[in-house]
């Protein structure tokens, strides 16, 4: 019977991609969820699994074609006509653990509407552990979030597929267990598993660009570590080479300070989130016209009106008043006269948002993530305080889901709480603005004539000047400092 490999889901805004690279010929034996063939996007590269056992038939997309969502890559006879010896090994396999208890796959759980990949960060179990129903078995680190891995049922585990620092697909295998008892027997079967794993990695096709890069720059494969699957060597695996300080362990004898610093030197992989931050922040930097106008506004109002408040608002609410919401308000009613701030380009178009889903930049212990509060025009003050307080707590726990993080159309940033005086925050694309909020400082001001000590802020509207010209960028400003240093403007919607 034969069966169709088609291109996988690529994500929610990529509708194409190129063949990398096949990693199987027509004619070859495959087994299930064997690697067949690398896509490759504009975001990332895209691993296809055999999705059955047998024999690849006719190749339909060669290397270098542009193939959509769907398209069929190639046809593929079932382990019918592979003959019964390669099915055998594996059925005989999976039968043995049955007899002791059952065997259970862990796979990838679902990692988010545009994420397709994950890597594997910790293991807290190693092979031959016991543990409950839905005790943490390992953490997976995308790009955007941290993902943990609950056991599917009570049992030990047999075998560990995917190790610590391995990519790993959305819905593949990261390891096999018993259920229940056997899992002792089903142990020493692991370690057979692992062994071929281990030796055919060295067989593996590089990455496409990995290898143009290498030739290019003359860099020997040998002397790159590779961090993809089984060992693959990635883009960022020769860059990595390439910036390493290989002339140190010659010039050691010459320079013995150098090998001494060296070794008191730690070098530590970046994370998939802190990777996809360096990038957007330089996207940002490369693809908007950014520029920063500064103004500073006068706290005095609102911190007495909180002062006034914030007992029978927690009270009330069940949760504290805070600054946030203030501003949050302030640009909300800002945006609705300088519509353009809250809007974003699109092509040749400029996409206008007639409502407000306010990015709120928090800092985790992982890096920055930008939770968005929906529909935020729309929300009271205590509305706003939850969500805020609630994505926040989530935020750090790493608990936000890629939907909680997605968007937003103004984002607000607040580096005062760490003692930030001025600074110029970053756009966080495709949106056209951003607030960047700062410490509260006593200090004296010029008011009536007189010399006054006031609880001053610096204000900072980070905007593409491709859409925002300087007079709205000023304008929303002034109407953000004109409703924080009255208040009741906002009530009068002025």
């Amino acid at each position: 019977m034969s069966v169709e490999v088609r291109v996988p889901t690529l994500g929610e805004s990529v509708t194409e991609a190129t063949v990398a690279t096949w990693f199987k010929k027509p004619g070859d034996t495959v087994a299930v969820d064997e690697m067949l063939c690398e896509l490759e996007t504009d975001k990332v590269t895209v691993e296809v699994p055999s999705p059955a056992a047998g024999v690849l038939g006719e190749i339909v997309a060669a290397e270098g074609e542009t193939v959509g969502v769907d398209a069929l890559l190639a046809t593929l006879s079932e382990a019918g006509n592979a003959g019964p010896e390669e099915v055998k090994p594996r059925a005989h396999a999976e039968d043995k653990p049955a007899a002791s208890g059952g065997s259970v796959d862990i796979m990838v759980p679902t990692l988010g509407e545009s994420v397709t990949e994950a890597t594997v960060a910790t293991w807290f179990k190693a092979v031959g552990d016991s543990f409950e129903a839905d005790e943490m078995l390992c953490e997976l680190e995308t790009d955007k979030v941290s993902v943990e891995v609950p056991a599917p049922a009570a049992g030990t585990l047999t075998s560990i597929i995917a190790n610590e620092g391995d990519t790993v697909a959305a819905g593949g295998k990261l390891a096999e267990m018993s259920s229940g008892a056997g899992g002792a027997a089903a142990k020493p079967a692991a370690a057979p598993a692992s062994a071929p794993a281990a030796s055919g990695g060295k067989d593996v096709e590089n990455a496409p660009s990995a290898n143009k890069l290498m030739a290019e720059k003359g860099v020997d494969p040998a002397s790159v570590s590779g961090s993809g699957k089984d060992g693959r060597i990635m883009k960022e695996d020769v860059l990595n080479a390439l910036n390493k300080p290989a002339a140190a362990p010659v010039a050691a004898p010459a320079a013995p300070r150098a090998a001494e610093d060296a070794a008191r030197e730690e070098r530590v992989k970046m994370t998939k989130l802190r990777q996809t931050i360096a990038r957007r922040l330089k996207e940002s930097q490369n693809t908007a016209a950014m520029l920063t106008t500064y103004n500073e506004v006068d706290m005095t109002e609102v911190m007495a009106l909180r002062n006034q408040y914030k007992d029978l608002f927690e009270k009330k609410h069940g949760v504290r008043l805070g600054f946030m919401s203030f501003f949050t308000k302030a640009c909300v009613h800002a945006l609705k006269e300088v519509p353009e701030v809250n809007a974003e380009i699109d092509g040749t178009d400029v996409v206008y948002k007639n409502y407000v889903n306010m990015g709120v930049a928090a800092g985790t212990p992982q890096g920055l993530v930008v939770p968005v509060i929906r529909d935020a025009d729309s929300m009271s003050f205590a509305e706003i305080e939850k969500a805020i307080s609630e994505k926040g707590k989530r935020a750090r726990d790493g608990k936000l889901s890629m939907a909680e993080m997605q968007g937003g159309t103004f984002t607000i940033s607040n580096g005062g709480v760490y003692g930030s005086l001025m600074s110029s925050p970053i756009l966080n694309p495709p949106q056209s603005g951003i607030l960047g909020m700062h410490k509260i400082q006593d200090r004296p001001m010029a008011i009536n004539g007189q010399v006054v000590i006031r609880p001053m802020m610096y204000l900072a509207l980070s905007y593409d000047h491709r859409i925002v010209d300087g007079k709205g960028a000023v304008t929303f400003l002034v109407r953000v400092k004109e409703a924080l240093e009255d208040p009741r403007r906002l009530l009068m919607d002025l």
